[in-house]
């Protein structure tokens, strides 16, 4: 048995489980968590789900005290919700804590103490709440999405959003999300429909959901859903109601809003360049009225890119973990 808060999981933990489930015939892992915590407890039971399909991880969410100082009864009370899953007791416990020797004679079971000082995985949970940018090696991918910055490029037509997307990618070293917009009507090679904009937003959330994983701290977007819901209203008068709630729900560490100062470029897709200074407007007045952090982003493409980085450089400054 391997008990843990996993909050959030990283290489430390995989280190200890790689190491029980080579010495034992069957190896359950029990995920506690409480009310409250900074890292929602549903998230780390499926994201240790995920890392181990082929063990049995099971959630134990009693309310129960996290020190034995906190309530007589302490070890009692811990082991009562461990027999639970775990009825006729484990043969061992396996652990990196001191708290091991107790816990595994309270269950009647042999504690296996592995890596205490943090030789082999030098990391810990509390190390990357505090600083989960500083520790990015040490977390696995399905868990970075919770903690990646992502930063939306929006705006009108023809003013940069691709370009400054692909810089940002190449300064950051990471990934970046593509207008799916773009990719599925050049596919499609037919006029947009309104029966198209359910499609388009959800190959865009596919392809931010997926790319989230492999980004290194930060993740670019080439347009976002707003864009979405601006572009149906304009063109057909409406949008579907749930790309419009897709649209409220997702929010952004970051929006880059490209002004309308560099020369139109010409393309089939294109509305035309007498519709940009209205079309920047209600990006803009969106923004605002959301109450999201958005930079406006002008000048030649240096100048662009160094006003971007630039603000996506404040989104790290004293930054501490913890719940988004």
């Amino acid at each position: 048995m391997i008990l843990g808060k996993f909050m959030p999981p990283h290489s430390g933990h995989q280190h200890l489980i790689d190491f029980a489930r080579a010495r034992v015939d069957r190896l359950t892992i029990i995920v506690a968590s409480i009310s409250g915590e900074p890292v929602p407890g549903h998230l780390r039971f499926e994201w240790m789900r995920e890392l181990y399909p082929d063990l049995e991880v099971v959630h134990l969410t009693d309310e129960n005290p996290q020190e034995p100082h906190e309530h007589p009864r302490f070890w009692e009370m811990w082991t009562a919700s461990i027999r639970r899953f775990i009825p006729e007791g484990p043969d061992y416990v396996f652990t990196s804590e001191s708290y091991g020797d107790e816990l595994a004679r309270r269950l009647g079971a042999r504690h296996v103490l592995v890596d205490q000082s943090r030789s082999r995985a030098p990391i810990s949970a509390t190390m990357i709440r505090a600083d989960p940018y500083e520790c990015w090696q040490y977390i696995p991918a399905c868990v970075r999405p919770y903690y990646v910055k992502r930063v939306a490029i929006v705006g009108a037509e023809s003013t940069g959003k691709t370009t400054l997307a692909e810089q940002l990618a190449r300064h950051y070293r990471t990934v970046w999300v593509p207008e799916y917009g773009r990719v599925y009507l050049d596919e499609k090679n037919a006029p947009c429909e309104l029966g198209d904009i359910s499609r388009i937003a959800r190959g865009h959330m596919e392809n931010e959901d997926r790319l989230a994983r492999e980004a290194d701290r930060v993740l670019i977007l080439d347009t976002e859903l707003i864009i979405t819901t601006l572009w149906s209203d304009h063109f057909f008068g409406e949008c579907p109601d749930w790309v419009r709630r897709e649209a409220a729900r997702r929010r952004y560490d970051l929006y880059l809003l490209t002004a309308n100062d560099v020369p139109w470029v010409e393309d089939p897709q294109r509305v035309g360049p007498e519709s940009r200074d209205s079309f920047y407007g209600r990006v803009r007045r969106e923004l605002e009225s959301g109450d999201r952090r958005f930079e406006v982003i002008s000048g030649t493409r240096e100048q662009r890119l160094e006003r971007a980085v630039r603000a996506i450089d404040s989104l790290f400054i004293n930054q501490t973990g913890g719940e988004r």
